[in-house]
């Protein structure tokens, strides 16, 4: 439970104003010992934590989804693995998990989703690094356009979707290889443009560093880029994004 939904029921009576000062009074981190979970982050920052189920503990990443889930009503994770997945639902059979992007949650229903988001690939092979950002501009509560399998070796398949991108609050662009995607996009859209290097590509690719060289230098404006197969924190900084194309 958030802030929000406590003082909504502190006004219809459903919580004491005592038991309200209790909640408030809390830690604002839960002490688990191995993780110290920040349960007063959605407070600060208007997301609450996510979780990076990579190289963890199974009894500690069940701990802690379990503890998130209890706080939130939801919880999601990034980079889980289908082994991970088997074991906590044994506990949490509400769990989803989806193998292209790794992620695992359990999600509210009916949420609804705000603004949009044009997620563009360069190729097919970008498509779980995209899945990444997607579902976690979604999860957030932003509306995502799909656009995927439009890189520069076929520019006219872009062209025929550029209605789409330039009506979104913010464009992802998600290429590997050259990276050539992101300066094109920079090049016919006015809004925000988040480059996502992937590690797809071949030996001179260096596991997509000569993406990430080419987006770092791009001479188009207007384009910020995130780490090498960063989806979440573009799926994370182009819901700040939205929300505030929301807002004016």
């Amino acid at each position: 439970m958030d802030a929000h939904e406590m003082l909504e029921k502190v006004k219809s009576g459903e919580v004491s104003v005592e038991e309200a000062e209790q909640y408030f009074r809390r830690e604002p981190f839960e002490e688990l010992g191995y993780a110290k979970l920040d349960t007063h982050r959605k407070l600060r920052s208007g997301f609450p934590e996510v979780i990076f189920c990579s190289g963890k503990d199974t009894e500690h990443l069940l701990h802690i989804y379990q503890k998130l889930y209890e706080e939130e009503g939801e919880v999601f994770g990034t980079r889980a693995t289908e082994e991970q997945f088997e074991l906590l639902r044994k506990t949490l059979p509400e769990l989803e998990y989806d193998p292209i992007s790794r992620i695992m949650k359990i999600e509210k229903k009916e949420k609804d989703h705000v603004g949009r988001i044009a997620v563009c690939t360069a190729g097919t092979a970008d498509i779980p690094v995209a899945e990444e950002a997607a579902q976690t501009a979604e999860y957030f509560g932003s509306r995502v356009e799909r656009i995927y399998d439009v890189g520069v070796s076929g520019i006219h398949r872009l062209m025929s979707r550029l209605d789409v991108i330039q009506r979104a609050n913010c464009v992802v662009a998600v290429a590997g290889m050259e990276g050539a995607l992101a300066s094109v996009m920079g090049g016919l859209v006015d809004k925000p443009v988040i480059a996502v290097p992937t590690s797809v590509g071949y030996g001179a690719n260096f596991h997509g560093l000569s993406a990430l060289l080419t987006m770092i230098n791009s001479c188009a404006n207007g384009i910020a880029v995130v780490n090498i197969d960063n989806g979440y924190g573009a799926g994370y900084i182009a819901t700040q994004i939205n929300r505030l194309g929301e807002r004016i």
